[in-house]
């Protein structure tokens, strides 16, 4: 009798500990099962919320003072380039057709892992293509029918923006008919996202995306940009080519990943319309000439601003198994093809 009357005592104490500390806006956490009652979730769960505050443990919350308005997805397809500048077989020896599905899809199931986010953020998916086949764009239409969020598919208009594009490239060469086509559906993109209202993901379409990975990007870049004050960049994928060299790299905390600071990304990348339109000469530049590397333009600005990449990967480049701008390290590449059939 006496050991109940003591449970029931140390029960309601503990109540009124936990109200105490609702109000004045402390988190507690119980040790022995990693269970925050303030949040109603056991801390392996994603313990954030998008415009108000991150929270990692230990390191606590960090208030939010640059919440995420909109995100517009901008992906750019073509179903009739194998690979841009090589003639190699991508990884599983499939045609071009499939991994700019299974692009689309693993973006779609990123999108629908976390619903929740995109009550307060407004979102909107847009395909810019380039010769795909007719039965392709059918079924881009069908994974995007019955789908919560906004999207369109457009087609690149070659015809307008080739006029702007210099012949010859950096290195004294003739650009090719598939180079014109990829700097045209860039700068359509730029010109789409530079009216956007806030954050903007240019994905190439051959990069799977793990299933976290939108709401990833979404609270790390609420996180990071509130710590630094500025706006930045986020690269989803981990180039094994940027582990070629010793390059000093600052380390942050995500939402559940780490990032580093890079100086170098390939054409898939997150940002603000802030940062487009403060370097739009700079980020123009790649569709008018064809720069050695061809990303050279964006790599100058990341001198200037923020860039960071996770770690691990959150979105891997399936190219050949042998190009260093490909297969991010330590990923389970079947697994990451196989989920997106």
């Amino acid at each position: 009798m006496k050991i109940k009357i003591k449970t029931t005592k140390s029960s309601f104490l503990k109540k009124i500990f936990i109200k105490i500390s609702r109000l004045f806006g402390f988190e507690i956490i119980d040790q022995a099962n990693f269970y925050l009652p303030n949040s109603d979730k056991y801390a392996d769960k994603n313990l954030s919320k998008v415009g108000q505050e991150s929270m990692v443990i230990p390191m606590g919350k960090t208030k939010i003072t640059r919440p995420v308005k909109s995100l517009d997805i901008i992906l750019r397809t073509c179903g009739s380039v194998n690979m841009l500048t090589q003639s190699k077989e991508r990884v599983f020896k499939d045609n071009k057709n499939e991994y700019s599905l299974k692009t689309l899809r693993s973006i779609v199931n990123s999108i629908n892992y976390n619903k929740e986010l995109f009550k307060t953020i407004n979102l909107k998916l847009t395909i810019i293509d380039h010769n795909s086949e007719k039965e392709i764009l059918e079924k881009f239409k069908e994974i995007l029918s019955n789908q919560f969020f906004k999207n369109e598919i457009l087609k690149v208009d070659i015809d307008f923006y080739q006029k702007g594009i210099n012949k010859i490239n950096e290195e004294g060469k003739e650009v090719t008919k598939n180079q014109i086509s990829n700097m045209s559906n860039i700068h359509q993109s730029l010109d789409i996202a530079k009216n956007c209202e806030d954050l903007i993901y240019f994905v190439e379409d051959d990069y799977l995306h793990e299933i976290e990975a939108i709401e990833e990007m979404i609270f790390t870049y609420e996180k990071v940009s509130t710590q630094i004050n500025n706006e930045l960049i986020l690269c989803p994928a981990d180039y094994p080519y940027l582990y070629s060299n010793l390059q000093k790299t600052n380390i942050f905390l995500g939402n559940k990943y780490h990032w580093r600071s890079v100086e170098e990304t390939l054409c898939t990348f997150l940002t603000s319309s802030n940062l487009i339109n403060k370097y739009w000469g700079e980020f123009t530049s790649a569709c008018k000439t064809e720069h050695y590397p061809f990303e050279k333009p964006f790599h100058n600005i990341y001198k200037k601003e923020l860039c960071i990449s996770p770690v691990p990967s959150l979105a891997t480049h399936f190219t050949n198994i042998n190009s260093v701008y490909g297969l991010s390290p330590f990923i389970d590449y079947k697994k990451l093809w196989d989920d997106n059939n």
